[in-house]
């Protein structure tokens, strides 16, 4: 089974060692077929607190690190 990966945008940064990142996508109303963008947030363990707002990072899938984080930092693509 492949590792998940996504790319998204660092919102938050006020956690020791954790950042929120939103995740952005297209989705299409199954009814009405009109496109909208479907956003997730994502609590993403940062061991080195390295990320700062506005940061694009690219995250990976994990086992479970605390209550609700599930996914770890790869690497930042775009530094603010």
């Amino acid at each position: 089974m492949p590792i998940k990966e996504k790319l998204g945008t660092v919102i938050k940064n006020a956690m020791n060692k954790t950042v929120t990142v939103a995740v952005k996508q297209q989705a299409s109303h199954k009814k009405y077929k009109k496109i909208f963008m479907k956003t997730n947030k994502f609590y993403v363990h940062d061991e080195n607190n390295e990320c700062k707002i506005g940061d694009i990072v690219k995250i990976q899938e994990t086992r479970p690190i605390s209550k609700h984080k599930r996914w770890k930092l790869i690497n930042k693509i775009i530094k603010k």
